[in-house]
């Protein structure tokens, strides 16, 4: 079983991330989707279909980690392993948000194949924890799409264990994941990363 109160303290936490990012345009209409982590077993993520802007707590529910639902009757997100397999990688990861942006959704396209997307030289690299300086590198790996979840979610979760120190990742033509200690540290590394794509777009644009 799974403390009540800390499952409504989850949930209240992804009603208001969901009031946010669709406010901020990051999260149109039922795309996205958001967890934040109740225990050691189990997690709170929004019920498929939902509409992020209007979330209600009846519209989280509660998954296992490895994506079965808890007491509930509804589907869970139809990316619930992508979020799981995160939690059990980073055991202090509170939370974890997927975004459907413009920003993300097209430079994820823009960038190579097969290459991740290094950045390097901007001040706000600091948002992410262990950045001390500009002068260093932060690097997100670029996924293709896929509708088949689970070979994603091993993928994913086998290239962070090899590489723990990415705050998150693209999945291309998709959009942006990533995740933190508390939902606070989770957003502030969604509005850091759409800042840093917006800057990459406009650098892409004025380079033509």
């Amino acid at each position: 079983m799974f403390d009540v109160i800390a499952y409504a303290n989850a949930a209240r936490s992804i009603v208001d991330a969901g009031k946010f990012l669709y406010a901020q345009g990051w999260s149109p209409a039922t795309s996205s989707n958001y967890s934040a982590r109740i225990d050691a077993r189990h997690l709170a993520i929004t019920v498929s279909g939902r509409h992020k802007g209007q979330l209600a707590m009846t519209d989280v529910m509660v998954v296992d980690l490895a994506g079965k639902a808890v007491q509930s009757q509804c589907q869970p997100s139809a990316e619930t392993r992508l979020h799981t397999v995160l939690y059990e990688v980073f055991p202090e990861v509170g939370a974890v948000l997927h975004t459907h942006s413009v920003n993300a959704t097209v430079l994820s396209r823009l960038l190579v194949e097969e290459a991740p997307w290094v950045l390097h030289g901007y001040e706000l690299q600091k948002a992410f924890p262990g950045v001390s300086t500009h002068d260093s590198e932060l690097t997100l790996p670029v996924f293709d799409n896929t509708q088949n979840i689970e070979e994603l979610a091993a993928t994913t979760k086998d290239w962070f264990r090899r590489h723990p120190e990415h705050p998150g990742y693209l999945i291309r033509g998709h959009g942006l994941y990533t995740w933190g200690q508390t939902m606070s540290g989770c957003l502030r590394h969604v509005e850091a990363l759409e800042f840093l794509m917006a800057c990459e777009l406009e650098m892409m644009r004025f380079s033509r």
